[in-house]
């Protein structure tokens, strides 16, 4: 596995294993076969609601805590924004059954963010997060939130595939020492990825898959990735990525291949903002 650091000086994983829209019911077995399989950066969210589950997998998978790389997220707090956050922390780590997690991340930029952001640099400062980021930061917040606070984000992960590929939100992430993660990096099948002739043409020449060809896209970017997978053949397909390389015409050729805009949702839509702004957890 080859791993990037962060500002921290914490090493993570270039490739690993997230639980998005995996129910409950299946993330335990879907956790411990990706653990199995050799990933060891695990993404969940308390918005998922399947931390527990998580949970379960790595106490059961007689792994060492310290061979884990383990990510989940804040969901959007009200005011008070610090207290709330403390709690919704405390939250988080009591059904993983962690004393830290490596990465704690602000899962959209509402609510309270100056607020919410000063809890968890209080949670950096006592151990407990390892490193501190962001997601769905578009390049303005972001920068925002760099100058305006005393712990710079360590990542920030965005939706990066291969129709919306964000090289500015790249550049700019590595000009403030910002690690880019992508969400999405299958685009969830959209736009026929997985039999898109570019994509599979590259394939082909290496005897790899069209999932296989975009996970390497995105690590010769230097861009941490998190497949998802309820099928253990596919989790060891996607973290198969490391024994080839994509050639300069052949990134060009998935350069090509950028739209420029998402395939999901906007974050700037005012009607998408008050319906997250408006999604609450329990804490």
């Amino acid at each position: 596995m080859q791993h990037v650091t962060l500002n921290t000086g914490t090493r993570m994983p270039l490739v690993g294993f997230g639980v998005y829209q995996i129910p409950p019911e299946q993330t335990e077995q879907a956790v411990t076969d990706a653990l199995a399989a050799g990933y060891r950066l695990l993404d969940t969210a308390a918005a998922y609601g399947n931390e527990e589950a998580v949970g379960r997998a790595i106490k059961n998978s007689g792994l060492s805590r310290e061979d884990l790389f383990v990510t989940t997220k804040l969901w959007v707090q009200d005011a008070p924004a610090e207290a709330n956050t403390a709690r919704a922390f405390a939250t988080s780590l009591a059904k993983l059954g962690l004393e830290y997690v490596d990465l704690y991340l602000m899962h959209q930029p509402y609510g309270d963010v100056y607020g919410q952001w000063r809890a968890m640099e209080a949670e950096h400062r006592n151990g407990r997060a390892k490193a501190i980021g962001v997601a769905n930061f578009h390049p303005d917040r972001l920068v925002d939130l760099v100058l305006n606070n005393e712990v710079a984000p360590a990542v920030n992960q965005i939706e990066t595939h291969p129709f919306f590929q964000r090289a500015a939100d790249h550049e700019l992430m590595r000009e403030h020492g910002v690690q880019h993660q992508s969400w999405g990096g299958f685009a969830e099948g959209r736009n026929n990825l997985f039999t898109h002739p570019v994509l599979a043409g590259i394939g082909g020449q290496h005897g790899k898959s069209v999932a296989q060809v975009v996970l390497r896209w995105l690590i010769q970017r230097d861009i941490v990735t998190i497949p998802k997978s309820v099928r253990a053949d596919r989790m060891a397909e996607n973290i198969d990525v490391f024994d080839f390389a994509l050639t300069g015409d052949e990134m060009a050729e998935i350069a090509a291949l950028d739209s420029g805009a998402t395939l999901f949702f906007d974050h700037h839509d005012p009607a998408m903002v008050a319906w997250l702004a408006a999604r609450r957890l329990e804490n």
